[in-house]
């Protein structure tokens, strides 16, 4: 007899697991994406077989990868909102400070869609404990200070304004808009937020930090 042991699936014992598949990564993805889009828009109904007929798989490999709704919306949101904070250094790398902010509030945007369209599994997952309650608001704030950081030391930003308060008034335009979802009126709201978030010019000349 070898004095090798193995481990149920033929690994040398002591030996790491083999990664997932990339056929399984690649089907996980796509079970996110499609949720992605039929959450943004459809209602929380949504069926579960039909985001797995998006994804191009059978419903049984969503309920391999994602055992219930709950599972399924809580992998979403997690991912979703990971992006949406990655993607603030991101465009900081990529545009001046006033302009990825704006660009970020886009972002952040669809993701409040999103969210709006898993709302009620949410909020009954939360109730219930079986989905994690993520600190959204805190992640979503420091990604805004980050960015005024940077504009208040490039000058194209206030350096008085409270990430909080940044935040507050973003929540603000999301929900007053929910009932119309026009891009549009959104779009207008959020160029209105970074204007009043600029240094403007006194008489004088001197720049000064608010209108």
């Amino acid at each position: 007899m070898s004095g090798t042991e193995s481990t149920a699936d033929g690994r040398a014992a002591g030996t790491p697991a083999r990664p997932a598949r990339s056929d399984a990564r690649r089907n996980r993805d796509r079970l996110l994406h499609a949720a992605r889009d039929a959450f943004a828009t459809t209602p929380d109904h949504v069926r579960l077989d039909a985001i797995a007929r998006a994804a191009g798989v059978g419903i049984g490999t969503l309920y391999r990868h994602f055992p219930t709704r709950e599972a399924l919306v809580e992998a979403l949101y997690a991912a979703e909102l990971d992006e949406v904070v990655a993607d603030a250094p991101k465009l900081l790398d990529e545009l001046e400070p006033a302009a990825a902010l704006r660009a970020w509030m886009t972002r952040y945007a669809a993701f409040f869609k999103i969210k709006r369209g898993m709302s009620q599994t949410l909020r009954d997952g939360w109730a219930s404990g079986t989905v994690a309650t993520p600190a959204t608001r805190e992640r979503i704030t420091r990604a805004v200070a980050l960015m005024l950081r940077g504009g208040a030391e490039a000058g194209s930003l206030r350096g008085d304004v409270d990430p909080e308060d940044v935040t507050v008034m973003l929540l603000g335009v999301f929900l007053s808009t929910a009932a119309t979802d026009t891009t549009e009126r959104i779009d207008r709201l959020l160029d209105l937020l970074v204007d009043a978030l600029r240094p403007t010019a006194s008489p004088d000349g001197r720049t000064r930090l608010g209108g």
